[in-house]
């Protein structure tokens, strides 16, 4: 394997973006591209350890910046502070991941006509999102995201097969939001499915999650489990 990995720089109208791109070189290009959407501490190691994963296994991934190059929370109480602006302005969000689409559509390692998004926590709402846009993208994986709808997609088709990895006693989006979101992604006339882990907290995919009064908890089987899901899912939405 020689992974090749760098920082892109990009704007989405007078803000700096930096992503993290990876790449396996000895995988023949153009390749299936994958966007990855980071929680709300915004563009750190752990998304970018995800698309170096997401590399290893032939895919071109690109590890997105929604909140401006080199701005990283600090904790919960400044990680709010970066998310709120995007939770009030839903259509901000919304350009901003088309935004990052269209970085990774232009990059010459990336095939324009394969390309699925993936998000974890605050970064699954932003998938979900770009989904519900109409976007052209093969696919959306959402693990452990949020569910509260944008309010500016309603009557709008969903192009994106959709997959929701999550876990059944998540605070953050409890499993009536979940049959709320499979109402609404079935009117949109998505392909889409729900996996719910049982026994499950917010954050089980990511192992510095420790804080049960919070709701958030890693969770290595459904860890396991949700990452198989996934690649048993791009694989069938990307070849």
């Amino acid at each position: 394997m020689a992974v090749q990995m760098r920082e892109i720089d990009y704007h989405h109208a007078d803000t700096l973006l930096s992503g993290y791109f990876a790449c396996d070189d000895e995988f023949p290009l153009p390749r299936p591209g994958i966007l990855v959407s980071h929680a709300w501490g915004g563009r750190d190691a752990f998304v970018c350890d995800k698309a170096r994963r997401l590399a290893e296994l032939g895919y071109a991934a690109f590890a997105l910046d929604m909140y401006g190059k080199g701005i990283v929370g600090s904790g919960p109480e400044q990680n709010a502070q970066l998310m709120a602006p995007f939770m009030a302005d839903r259509g901000l969000l919304q350009s901003r991941m088309s935004a990052a689409l269209d970085t990774v559509r232009s990059l010459p390692e990336v095939d324009p006509g394969r390309i699925a998004a993936m998000g974890f926590c605050f970064g699954g709402l932003c998938v979900l999102d770009l989904a519900r846009t109409g976007a052209d993208l093969r696919g959306v994986v959402s693990f452990h995201g949020l569910f509260i709808p944008p309010g500016n997609t309603a009557g709008r088709k969903i192009r994106a097969k959709v997959l929701v990895l999550h876990g059944y006693e998540d605070p953050m989006a409890p499993p009536e939001q979940a049959l709320a979101l499979g109402r609404e992604l079935t009117e949109a006339g998505a392909d889409w499915q729900i996996h719910m882990y049982g026994h499950t907290l917010h954050a089980f995919s990511n192992p510095l999650a420790n804080d049960r009064s919070f709701g958030t908890v890693y969770d290595p089987t459904a860890d396991r489990r949700s990452w198989q899901a996934m690649q048993n899912f791009l694989a069938e939405v990307l070849n």
